[in-house]
């Protein structure tokens, strides 16, 4: 090919560059208008409990993400600490993702049962009672502060308008869910469940949970912190991939 003429004329050259790189462009992206996800679901995601969600806007509200990040990267020593790497498919219902890019504290991605609720409540009360080195703040006023659920319908409104799977029943039953997950051995507690399978259910803040009792601030984040990486059975995976529906 006589390149001489590129060599030569640089508007040539330019307009040469933009064909290129506009036939590059289309292969790579026309492709994704076929697809209505790029993300391949993993058996065991759903959409967070009222209760979660709450706790999650806490976690937004207080911060959480300027210290911890939620991403496990397949790096050898990332995952020996933390546990399986993170897939695409957890953050699928995050508005917005909570990656991160900063550990000042550990990664969260995988800290759902890894401490008892006893030691989140004492964490979030003297972050130091429970490890000497923290340089963490104690958020005290969270076991005190009742929990505002008043807009939670509002708020599934909002999530299932921009794709987040949440039905009608959900949303009309998002409050009467965030105090069944406080009251174990309820009806509402097994109607929960049906609605979102693994959320667990129990006073999360250390109080007795009772007739008339209400949801803190602390049961709503303990109840996020809980749920983090135990929906998604990773037994399951092996050296070919994850278990995809």
């Amino acid at each position: 090919m006589n390149h001489g003429i590129f060599e030569k004329n640089s508007l040539i050259l330019l307009i040469g560059i933009l064909i290129v790189v506009s036939i590059g462009g289309i292969v790579q992206i026309a492709p994704l208008f076929m697809l209505s996800s790029t993300i391949e679901k993993v058996e065991g995601m759903r959409p967070y409990s009222p209760l979660e969600q709450a706790g999650r806007d806490i976690y937004v509200r207080e911060g959480c993400y300027n210290c911890h990040s939620q991403m496990i990267r397949s790096l050898r020593d990332e995952v020996e600490r933390y546990g399986h790497y993170s897939l695409a498919a957890e953050s699928m219902y995050d508005h917005p993702f909570q990656w991160s890019s900063k550990r000042t504290g550990p990664d969260l991605a995988r800290i759902g049962g890894k401490y008892s609720d006893a030691w989140h409540t004492d964490h979030m009360r003297a972050p130091k009672s429970v490890v000497p080195a923290s340089i963490m703040p104690a958020y005290s006023w969270l076991e005190t502060t009742p929990l505002d659920y008043t807009n939670i319908q509002d708020k599934l409104k909002t999530l299932q308008f921009i794709g987040v799977p949440y039905t009608d029943e959900m949303i009309a039953k998002a409050a009467a869910d965030i105090e069944a997950q406080i009251a174990p051995d309820t009806p509402a507690a097994k109607e929960l469940l049906a609605r979102y399978p693994k959320a667990q259910v129990r006073k999360f803040d250390g109080q007795s949970p009772g007739e008339g009792v209400k949801p803190t601030e602390l049961d709503a984040l303990i109840a996020y912190l809980q749920m983090l990486g135990t929906l998604v059975d990773f037994t399951k995976f092996d050296a070919s991939g994850p278990n995809l529906r």
